[in-house]
């Protein structure tokens, strides 16, 4: 029989909060026994209040040898039938007793979380029964602390059917702690977006950090750091739909009161700190150094957090705050690369895969490697963690400085590749860096792969895109958005705002955008009749007719111009790739050849029309056209028996089969659909 019953804990309030399921499992097994709690000075709140406890030792391990020799006396004298010594203390490994935990009992390893490895050592001595009468929580909240938060949310018009949110931005550690400004970033996201209620709170610590948010957000949250203790916090806690916050105190606060949590880890291994309450989760990147448990970032970057965006935290809010089903799949990779090395068109059409692989592995580290040229189409992706280039026509031109790529690529300890375009290097270039699972097509040293598709591109059988995301079969992914992606930079908007203002372009203006370019001469209708079609349309919709193309498109450009009898405006080589996404944003309709840009239209919303012209399954529409949902292209066959490119002997007549009428008709459609 158990009757009385020494309980000692950790010093940190974290620590100690991830004990109390060790209490309660005592308390129910032992209804009538006699707890003692010996703790350290800061987490004593969590017992003072208890009407479980029966004495509370406060024990401060700076005290003289004499007052420690005193409380091992007291506490020999009081003969107690099981010590749970959670601290391996001296005193717990000393003190006469019938029963008691051992310091050297060997925790099976699937045993991770803390708190189950505490349970456990107790469960071990098999003196009680895991299917006890449930009990209270020993974390008792007094009366008098539930008063107080309830009045200050009346006095702060917080009723009990808003959607409350807790968060705590603070943390004992300066390298747990989530970058200030993206704390700012993200309740302003959800009060103005989920129309949530914000409470900010904090020890003293905290305040300077809480009270520089609330400046920034002025009304939009209320303050509470510093004005609460443990027991009033609680208390707040519990009145919350939800708590955010970094790896602390408050967590595990929150998860002992089974409250949801989305808590934002850097160096904390999460497989023994992590949430526990239910509907729970862990916003990490897994970057190949955590979790290091390291008070001092060794690299002095803490990319471990800073990692970490907005987005990816929002969406974890959102999804419980809707209280939408999570599934608990196994996250297996940690980081994952992406792999597009070909043209800007290519690679866009690859920007779903990311998303789902994101919305899959929502805490991997995900990068994605394409060429120097591409690197603006995915830079600012809010699903990538990084941009890798691998400039294959300058810096890794050589088979040596590519032999260096990988080593470098090396160090970042990917799980898994996924290469969407096949080249002998990139197969070669994973391959050399290790990367233990390689996907993709079985075609250009295809060998070298660890999963691969057969390679049937180049019959055009479905688009590219559906390519691309066949690929996530491998991973069991579905991928339910396909729409493409371009991020829009701030500093590229302003670019063209100026450029705009400069040629009197204004908002209430029509603008017609024309790309008379392409990669081949095979693809590139004649330029009299870019002429021709941006007299009429002008003419018939009132458009101001905008010129668009690269450096090296200049020449055709200016010829297309001299052609144009009504005024035009020259964009070709004065915009990036950036720039050229804000451009097309704000024209009314884009009209191009089969070329990159068609893809930038189609990401940012501006119906398309993409002319075809060579007659071969791999370069059709049916893989290669616009995917937007007003897009269209124009393409007819001139009864070709095999494509010569740009050997044609017809004068490229699939080309000139189409007919400025017939782009005329395409472009009244999709104007009279809006």
């Amino acid at each position: 029989m158990v009757n009385k019953i020494l309980f000692i804990t950790l010093s940190n309030i974290g620590d100690v909060v991830l004990t109390l399921p060790v209490l309660d499992f005592l308390r129910q097994n032992f209804p009538n026994a006699s707890i003692s709690v010996i703790c350290g000075v800061r987490p004593k709140e969590l017992f003072v209040n208890s009407p479980y406890i029966n004495k509370l030792i406060v024990y401060d391990k700076y005290a003289h040898l004499a007052q420690k020799l005193e409380l091992f006396n007291n506490l020999r004298r009081e003969n107690f039938d099981l010590i749970v010594d959670l601290r391996n203390s001296f005193l717990g490994a000393i003190l006469p007793t019938r029963f008691r935990t051992s310091p050297f009992l060997m925790i099976p390893r699937y045993i991770q979380h803390m708190k189950d490895r505490h349970l456990y050592r107790v469960k071990s001595l098999r003196l009680g029964n895991e299917l006890a009468k449930p009990v209270d929580k020993t974390f008792n909240i007094a009366r008098a602390d539930e008063e107080f938060i309830k009045k200050i949310l009346q006095e702060n018009n917080i009723r009990e059917d808003d959607r409350l949110v807790v968060v705590s931005a603070g943390a004992r550690s300066g390298s747990k702690k989530w970058p200030r400004e993206r704390f700012v970033q993200l309740i302003f996201k959800l009060v103005n977006e989920l129309s949530v209620k914000i409470i900010l709170v904090g020890d003293k610590g905290d305040v300077a950090l809480s009270q520089s948010i609330a400046k920034e957000l002025k009304s939009q949250v209320l303050d509470l750091s510093g004005r609460t203790n443990l027991g009033a916090l609680a208390a707040l806690i519990k009145k919350s739909n939800l708590l955010i916050c970094n790896d602390s105190a408050v967590m595990h606060i929150a998860s002992y009161f089974d409250i949801p949590v989305v808590a934002i880890f850097g160096i904390t291994d999460d497989e023994k700190y992590a949430p526990w309450s239910q509907d729970s989760s862990v916003v990490k990147k897994e970057i190949f150094c955590r979790p290091c448990e390291k008070a001092v970032c060794r690299f002095g970057t803490l990319e471990c957090l800073s990692r970490v965006q907005v987005d990816d935290v929002f969406r974890e809010v959102k999804d419980r705050l809707e209280k939408k089903v999570i599934s608990k799949i196994p996250q297996d990779l940690k980081r994952i690369l992406i792999v597009r090395t070909d043209r800007i068109g290519d690679v866009l059409l690859s920007t779903p895969v990311i998303k789902a692989i994101r919305e899959r592995y929502p805490n991997a580290f995900l990068a994605m490697m394409v060429s120097a040229y591409a690197r603006e189409i995915i830079e600012g992706n809010p699903y990538l963690d990084q941009v890798i280039i691998y400039d294959k026509d300058t810096k890794h031109k050589t088979w040596i400085s590519s032999i260096k790529f990988a080593k470098d690529l090396n160090k970042k300890k990917f799980d898994l590749a996924l290469v969407l375009h096949p080249t002998n290097r990139v197969h070669l270039i994973t391959f050399l860096a290790g990367v233990p699972r390689r996907i993709g097509l079985n075609r250009k040293l295809g060998f070298l792969l660890t999963s691969k598709s057969t390679h049937t591109k180049q019959f055009g059988e479905k688009h590219e895109l559906e390519y691309n995301l066949g690929l996530l079969n491998f991973l069991g992914i579905k991928a339910e958005d396909k729409r493409l992606y371009m991020p829009i930079k701030e500093e590229s908007e302003k670019k063209i705002e100026e450029m705009f203002q400069f040629q009197c372009l204004w908002s209430k203006d029509k603008l017609l955008a024309i790309h008379p370019a392409a990669s081949c001469p095979s693809k590139i209708w004649p330029v009299e009749r870019f002429a021709e079609l941006a007299e009429k349309l002008a003419q018939k919709y009132g458009f101001k007719v905008l010129i668009v193309g690269a450096p090296n498109e200049m020449g055709l450009a200016e010829d297309l111009i001299k052609r144009i009898h009504i005024p035009v405006i020259n964009f070709v080589g004065k915009t990036s790739i950036s720039q050229l996404a804000s451009l097309l944003k704000r024209c009314t309709l884009f009209i191009s050849n089969d070329s990159g840009p068609v893809h930038i239209a189609s990401a940012v919303g501006t119906p398309v029309i993409s002319i075809f012209g060579r007659n071969q399954a791999g370069l059709s529409p049916k893989r290669w056209g616009p995917v937007g949902p007003k897009d269209k292209f124009l393409h007819k066959e001139v009864g070709c028996i095999k494509c010569l490119a740009h050997n044609c002997k017809k004068e490229f007549a699939c080309l000139k089969a189409i007919s400025v009428e017939d782009v005329v008709e395409a472009a009244s459609v999709i104007i009279n659909q809006h």
